[in-house]
């Protein structure tokens, strides 16, 4: 089957990555990641991010799949359960975004900027190399902590991914569980009018 564009989305995951090393600016791009399956999601009213443009995705399937680096097992039934996926998208977006949001005001109130990136909530992985001179202070702590969330989320799918299916991560990801809302939002809204009319 001829390959799409769409189809090599992965590589622009691994080169944030990489970007990020050099510097820790890079991070904002991947607000592009978070924007853009909302507006899918709003706008269209389906998860074609998740199904078709998730380099993310695409990649812990490549790692999976064709480098065979995955178990491969289904995960296990909790992941799948509303509950669970749910509680995982408010845990893990308040309490990353708590701290990001914290410690960028922190440098706003006049704390210096901290260069590390939080990783798993408590382990500050150190990041001094990265050259922030050129911006201030809060716009560069939000840079650490935003590449914390985006580093954290992606240890999460590849240890998922070892350990189960390549792409047990897209089970429970919060962007694919609010997704998943707005789209079930906006399909019964369009069901409400179809009975109306």
């Amino acid at each position: 089957m001829k390959k799409k564009w769409y189809d090599y989305l992965w590589i622009g995951e691994l080169l944030y990555f990489l970007l990020c090393v050099f510097s820790i600016l890079f991070a904002y791009v991947g607000l592009i990641f978070f924007i853009t399956p909302l507006l899918i999601a709003i706008i269209v009213g389906n998860k074609a991010y998740c199904n078709k443009y998730c380099g993310r995705g695409q990649l812990l399937a490549l790692l999976g799949d064709k480098l065979k680096l995955s178990r491969n097992v289904p995960p296990p039934a909790f992941l799948h359960s509303v509950r669970f996926r749910y509680g995982f998208k408010v845990f893990f977006m308040t309490t990353m975004f708590g701290v990001v949001i914290y410690l960028t005001y922190g440098v706003y109130s006049g704390l210096p900027v901290s260069q590390y990136v939080p990783v798993f909530w408590v382990v500050n992985l150190p990041w001094p190399w990265s050259d922030v001179s050129l911006v201030s202070p809060t716009v560069a702590q939000f840079a650490y902590g935003f590449f914390g969330v985006m580093l954290t989320s992606s240890i999460l799918g590849l240890v998922t991914m070892v350990l189960f299916r390549p792409r047990s991560w897209c089970v429970y990801c919060p962007m694919g569980t609010m997704t998943q809302g707005i789209c079930k939002k906006k399909h019964g809204k369009q069901v409400a009018k179809g009975k109306a009319s």
